[in-house]
This record gives C-alpha cells, sequence and structure tokens, in this order.
C-alpha cells in the first residue's frame, strides 16, 4: 500500500504513544469501520472534487467506491437501527431520533462478528440508546450488541447534557461551559453560524475518537483478529470547525447550491414540501459559501484522523490483512434547495459516501467504482461475510462481497428509505417519494436531471413510471423479521 501523501498533511496532536508490541498474525482479516455522522456522498475528493480528502482517496484506489450507495433513514436513530439490525426502520418502529434505544437482544451484525471470533471494540457515537446522562452506565447495553471495549461520546447537541471520557476531559480543561454557551447561542440565533469551536484541538470530538482508536491499535495485543469500529461525531452541525481547518478552505472556491425549478403543476405534497414553500433557510449573503467551506474543514479533520489510524495499521504490520470500510449514515443539505440538515429524501440528505477496501488478493480489483444500487445495511451483512461469521437472524441486508470481486455486478435493483410515515424508492434512473397517503409527491429522472431541479410528480406523462415505482414500494417495504421493540426514550439529536 502506497505511503500517505505527506504534503497533505496537516499537523495533527496527539494522545501520546504507547510502546508497540506487533500482534501475532491472524488466518483471517482483521476489520476497521470508518463511520461519520451526516457526510455528503459527493464531500469527498474521489467523489466531488470538492473537499482534499487523500485518506480516503487512498482507500478509494486501492478499494472499491459504491457510487450509489443510499441511507436507509435521512435521519441518524432510524439510520443506524437500520444498519445494525439489517431490516427497515419501519420493521423496528424506529422513525425518528428522540424516541429509540436497541434492545439489548436485538440481532446485530457487531454480535455475529465478535461470535466469529473477534476482538471487538468501539471509539466514539453509536446513537443507538439515550444519549443524556453517562453514558458509560449504558456500556453493559452496548457491550450486550456485540461492542467489549467501549469509548462512547454522544452528538454535538447532546453532549451538552451527558457525561463520557471526553466531557471529563472538558471539565478538567476548564472548556466545558465555555462549549454549551457556544451551543447555547447558536442554536437560539443563528444555527448555521460559522466559527472555530472553542475547544482546543485536541479535545475537538472528532480528533479524540480518531486519537483514542489510533492508541487503542497502536497497543493491542493477542492472537485473535481484531474489528474495530471508529465513528465520528462530524461533520454533523454545528459549522465550528477548529483551526487551522477553518481556514483551510476558500468559500469562493466551494461548489455553488443547487435550486429546483418552481413547480408549473399540481402534484401531491410531503413533509419536506412545508419547508420549501416557506423558502427554507433564511440565508443572508455569503452564509452559503462559507458554511461549506466550514464543513469541509470538518471533513478534512476527519480524513487527517484516518489517516493517523491507517498509519498506525501499516506500522503494526496488519494492514495487508486489514478490510477498512467507510460509511456515513446520511447526508446534509448544506445549503442545496435552500435547506440544512437532513429529513428530507433529496440526493444530499439521502445519498452516502460508501467504501470498502479489502486486503490484497487477485480478486480484488483496486480503483473500483462500482455503480451498483446498494443501502446502508448492507455494509453489516457485508463485514460479517468477510469475518467469515454466521449471518445475522432476521436482516435483510445483502454482503458485497461479490460486488467486491466484480464491481460491474448488479446487486440491487431498488434502494429503500423510510422517514416517519414517507418512503423513498430508487433504482438506477428513477427516484420516487411517497407521502404518507401513497401518493407519489417526488419523482425526478436522474438520468436527465441528475440534480432534481425538475419534479416530475404530477404530470400526466410520468404516471405509470409512478404508479410502477408507488406498488415497488409496497413489495420491497415488506421483511420477513420485526425485532422486538424497546421501550421509547427522550433524547436529542
Amino acid at each position: 500500500m502506497a505511503a500517505p501523501c505527506q504534503t497533505e498533511r496537516m499537523r495533527r496532536p496527539s494522545l501520546g504513544r504507547q510502546p508497540q508490541e506487533r500482534a501475532r498474525p491472524s488466518p483471517r482479516p482483521n476489520i476497521l469501520l470508518l463511520m461519520t455522522d451526516q457526510h455528503r456522498w459527493d464531500a469527498l475528493g474521489c467523489a466531488g472534487g470538492w473537499v482534499r480528502t487523500p485518506a480516503l482517496d487512498r482507500l478509494a484506489a486501492e478499494g472499491t467506491r459504491f457510487a450509489n450507495a443510499y441511507t436507509n433513514s435521512p435521519s441518524c436513530v432510524p439510520a443506524r437501527a437500520s444498519l445494525a439490525t439489517g431490516v427497515y426502520p419501519h420493521k423496528i418502529d424506529v422513525w425518528k431520533t428522540a424516541t429509540y434505544t436497541l434492545p439489548r437482544d436485538a440481532p446485530t451484525w457487531m454480535r455475529a462478528v465478535r461470535d466469529a471470533g473477534y476482538s471487538t471494540s468501539l471509539f466514539g457515537k453509536t446513537h443507538l440508546h439515550s444519549q443524556r446522562g453517562d453514558l458509560r452506565d449504558r456500556e453493559d447495553l452496548v457491550r450486550s450488541w456485540g461492542l467489549e471495549e467501549i469509548d462512547e461520546i454522544a452528538g454535538p447537541r447532546a453532549a451538552t447534557a451527558s457525561h463520557s471520557n471526553l466531557t471529563d476531559l472538558w471539565r478538567q480543561a476548564g472548556v466545558y461551559e465555555a462549549y454549551q454557551t457556544d451551543l447555547r447561542e447558536r442554536y437560539s440565533t443563528k444555527a448555521w453560524v460559522t466559527r472555530p469551536s472553542p475547544l482546543p484541538l485536541p479535545l475537538y470530538p472528532d480528533v479524540y475518537v480518531g486519537q483514542r482508536a489510533a492508541a487503542y491499535l497502536r497497543s493491542l495485543v493477542g492472537g485473535r483478529p481484531w474489528f474495530c469500529w471508529v465513528s465520528f461525531a462530524g461533520p454533523h452541525e454545528p459549522w465550528d470547525a477548529p483551526e487551522p481547518y477553518a481556514s483551510l478552505f476558500d468559500p469562493a472556491s466551494m461548489p455553488q447550491p443547487i435550486h429546483a425549478e418552481v413547480d408549473r403543476h399540481d402534484r401531491p405534497r410531503g413533509r419536506v414540501d412545508d419547508r420549501l414553500a416557506a423558502g427554507g433557510v433564511p440565508f443572508g449573503p455569503g452564509d452559503i459559501p462559507r458554511l461549506r467551506a466550514n464543513y469541509a474543514g470538518k471533513v478534512r479533520l476527519i480524513d487527517d484522523q484516518i489517516a493517523d489510524i491507517l498509519e498506525v495499521i501499516e506500522r503494526r504490520g496488519d494492514l495487508d490483512n486489514t478490510v477498512v470500510a467507510f460509511v456515513s449514515d446520511h447526508g446534509e443539505m448544506n445549503g442545496d434547495f435552500n435547506l440544512l440538515y437532513k429529513h428530507n429524501f433529496l440526493d444530499p440528505a439521502v445519498r452516502i459516501p460508501f467504501i470498502v477496501r479489502r486486503p490484497p488478493c487477485a480478486d480484488a480489483p483496486t480503483g473500483a467504482v462500482s455503480n451498483a444500487m446498494v443501502e446502508l445495511r448492507d455494509l453489516g451483512a457485508t463485514l460479517v461475510d468477510l469475518a467469515g461469521g454466521v449471518a445475522v437472524e432476521g436482516s435483510r441486508a445483502r454482503s458485497l462481497v461479490p460486488a467486491l470481486s466484480d464491481p460491474a455486478r448488479a446487486h440491487r435493483r431498488y434502494v429503500l428509505a423510510k422517514l416517519r410515515n414517507e418512503t423513498m424508492l430508487a433504482d438506477a434512473r428513477w427516484k420516487l417519494a411517497a407521502n404518507r397517503s401513497g401518493e407519489a409527491y417526488m419523482l425526478y429522472d436522474h438520468l436527465t436531471d441528475p440534480h432534481e431541479t425538475r419534479n416530475l410528480a404530477g404530470l400526466a406523462e410520468y404516471d405509470d413510471i409512478a404508479k410502477r415505482l408507488i406498488l415497488r414500494t409496497k413489495r420491497r417495504a415488506r421483511d420477513r423479521s420485526r425485532p422486538r421493540p424497546a421501550a421509547p426514550e427522550v433524547d436529542v439529536g
């Protein structure tokens, strides 16, 4: 594997190096899962090109990038619960971020990997349970899902009202109150304001997560193959990239936001239409370029942490026997259509980056781009397959291992996403979204309109296509299993 591009690397803090002991080689691959939160599919150097991501580009150059990957819900908890269990969110009664905890006995791919003989670890965010209170009090819950070594953090907003190893460090450094004040002021006045975090760089959440994972892997010994899940809290809002990342990208170089054509025909309406009808977010002059440049800085900060982790694995001598996967739970509108965040079925919110790099072998093409239709939940089945584990009971996820050997191979004909009582279905050409009454309120032809600027829903000449896709949504929404839902818990995203 080629060495990282040193000229692209920023100077980064370290949490301290530990003595290194080389682990005994395992006949099965180690597995590194890198996950981000609210990461657009095009916020990669190898995809959209407007963010420089040398570490992630390196993984794409030595593996397979899935260009048509979609979340199963453009909302944190439903997406992550679907990934964990391999079933659609509506089948486990999780509709939004605020009301779900994954049951202890839910069948998960993480447990399947552990049961295949792997030592398992998590550094960062699961968002599969309440983020209030002390996260360390729920470590037994997280272990029940199959994760052994745990250092969990909450999301940016939830971190103002939770406790973890990281917030303890904030208190010791005397910066926790400044962090709480900064978040409170942002969301009470202008949530999309761009300014650096008051946290020192070593205590910024994504730096902490990256360095904790690197230190753990540096010191890891033992004969079992290892699985390490590094789950960053960024580039989720707020737009608070710390320096030097806050100034790394020029707002003038950011891509222009997408704007939709005005509908000139009647059509059914969905949840997002109220936001669109109101004109979206009241951005001021220069707001969108600034927030995009700050978002790019957050992505680059994470990329540098990934570079550190890969360097540790390479120095251990493990890289040629390690599967590396990279994915996000959903995207971020970032000003497209005058919107922020997610919670809709437009591509900036529902399409995700998805890369898998296998150890070098005869049937592992490098630098491949697959146009197969892929769902987020397919990642779990893929990792269990690569670990030699037993498929998760009730999971309807599909392993991507065949597509890793043959990137031209078809995987799914359609992908499905759910949000509240609405449904999205997409194939290689068409995307449809149906409202709670089952009416098509979005219909886009990606062949002629890849940026989704012209909504064809309600046009008579497309009725047959809409009806066919509506029928398909009903068929695709059927899963054979229904894991028992947990009691609701109020939470913050």
